[in-house]
């Protein structure tokens, strides 16, 4: 039996200083046109203050230099869980494409005015939800929820639905961002972009 590698792909590599989130751009037009359903969702995972993961999907609502960044209650369990611990890591799963992206970082809160213009640009039903859900925290019946979100609609007719105060947005600040692209035979390639003082570095893994 052989064990040429016909069909993996390979190409020369040379270290270089390389923008990782151009690479990204790139995957992420791919998937907006390949991907089902919810091309920007992310799982993203956190921890509590016992040092026990916590993992759950998310999707992606900013992207750029300063990093990935996502809107939730901030009473939610990730919320609570970054507060105590502001570190983070997320993965992005492209089936269609056979790529993946992995990122690793500290997580701030994005300032009110980026929040205040996500939130406008949600839809109203949302923006109420919003206001008539406390995320994460125990619910005795789902009818106890919808009488809220019917209350809360009565509230805010006629006029705009503000942010709530404990709703913002999140962003993980990547000190290494990996990208894992589908090989034949599980050769793998697998890029990794360190975050260095001038820049990016990227490097190899093995797969």
């Amino acid at each position: 039996m052989g064990c040429g590698l016909r069909g993996a792909k390979p190409k020369a590599f040379t270290i270089a200083m390389t923008d990782p989130f151009a690479l990204f751009a790139e995957w992420m037009e791919l998937a907006r046109a390949s991907e089902p359903n919810d091309p920007d969702a992310m799982a993203f995972a956190s921890v509590d203050a016992r040092g026990r993961p916590s993992v759950r999907i998310v999707l992606l609502r900013r992207l750029g230099p300063d990093g990935f960044a996502f809107f939730t209650n901030l009473d939610s369990r990730k919320g609570r869980e970054l507060a105590a611990n502001p570190y983070g890591a997320l993965a992005m799963h492209w089936k269609s494409l056979r790529k993946q992206v992995r990122a690793e970082g500290p997580v701030e809160q994005v300032d009110d005015s980026e929040a205040d213009e996500y939130f406008a640009s949600r839809s109203r039903a949302s923006q109420i939800g919003a206001w008539a859900s406390d995320q994460s925290r125990p619910l005795d019946s789902r009818e106890l929820f919808e009488q809220r979100y019917r209350e809360t609609c009565a509230r805010f007719e006629g006029v705009d639905v503000p942010r709530p105060p404990r709703w913002s947005g999140l962003r993980l600040k990547p000190e290494q961002i990996e990208f894992w692209d589908d090989r034949p035979h599980r050769l793998h390639e697998r890029r990794l972009f360190t975050r260095s003082a001038d820049g990016w570095a990227e490097s190899l893994l093995y797969p």
